[in-house]
This record gives C-alpha cells, structure tokens and sequence, in this order.
C-alpha cells in the first residue's frame, strides 16, 4: 500500500505497553493529536496499573520527542508515584494519566484516604513541573467526587461507568448525571 492510498485522520490513539519493549496503535491508522500511553499485561482483563517511566526511560524519551516533533501530544499512564512523576518530566512527556484504580479499590474508607492522599500529592508534583494531569480508571458515580474535589485534574476517563450506568438509564441521564458530579 503506498503512502498517498493511506488517507490520514485527525484522531486520538491509546498505545499499548506490551511486555516485549513493542509499541502498537490500536487499531485505526491516523495522524494523531493526543496519543495516551499505558502498561498491559497479556493476561490482564483491564489495565491494573501505570506504566514503568523509570525502567523505559530513556525509550521513551526517544519516541515522545519524534511524537512531539509530530505534533502529537503525548501522555502517560502512571501511578500516582512520585518517582514516575519526576521521571514522566524527565523524559518530556505533555500530560500524565494518574491511575486512580488503588483508590477506586481500597478496601476501607482509611484506605482509599490514603490513596486519595497520594494522588493529590502526585498532582501538585506535575503541576508544579507544567505538566498536564489527567485521572482515571475504575472512577464511577461513588467515588469520583472526592477526586473532583482535588481540583486541577483536566481531563477524567470515566467511560465505563457512563457506559454501564447507560444501560439502566439511558445514555443522556447518565452523561448528565456525571456532568453534574464532576462539576461540583
């Protein structure tokens, strides 16, 4: 297929990690403009944690510069580790995804503070060096208000909740439903 048959989109792409060091877009060809980065196990049903910035650092750093020189936005999916937030700046990434999934989790109400208190730690950390700060995974209709309540978060990935809530409701009531508890 030559290159002028491949007609190229505007569009976002998710980049899964797999665990042999490969990179692969899913499943559109495209020009992307925001590209978000994340760990997958082979054997994982959901994503269960953030990507390792510090281990793959410095392959990284190469491929998010050629994004970048692209145009493309980049982000990475990390937990809420203060050492992957130092090392996501480091290698030049736009925009952290702070995996949320341990709150969403947590087993008691101490816990999940706990994990609450790392989050908004890791927050202020990227804030703080310019980066963009995104949060998801496992967020619903339960506990996305305290996440909320953190502030500066631009972006939430709540799309499953939304989806599942959907199928009782309908998918109006349920965008507005989250609209209003991500509004405050």
């Amino acid at each position: 297929m030559s290159k002028s048959s491949v007609r190229l989109s505007r569009c976002h792409s998710i980049w899964r990690w797999r665990q042999r060091m490969k990179w692969w877009l899913s499943p559109v060809v495209c020009a992307p403009i925001v590209s978000l980065w994340y760990r997958e196990k082979r054997q994982e049903l959901t994503t269960e944690g953030g990507l390792d910035v510090v281990s793959h650092s410095q392959h990284l750093k190469e491929v998010i510069a050629r994004l970048q020189q692209n145009g493309i936005v980049v982000s990475l999916f990390i937990d809420p580790d203060l050492k992957q937030i130092d090392q996501a700046f480091q290698v030049g990434t736009d925009t952290i995804e702070i995996h949320t999934g341990l709150y969403c989790d947590a087993p008691t109400r101490g816990a999940q503070l706990a994990e609450l208190a790392k989050i908004e730690q890791a927050i202020h950390e990227a804030k703080h060096v310019g980066m963009g700060v995104n949060a998801g995974h496992g967020l619903n209709y339960r506990n996305i208000q305290d996440v909320v309540a953190l502030g500066v978060i631009e972006e939430f990935n709540i799309g499953h909740s939304i989806i599942s809530r959907a199928v009782l409701v309908g998918l109006d009531p349920a965008v507005r439903e989250m609209k209003s508890l991500v509004a405050g």
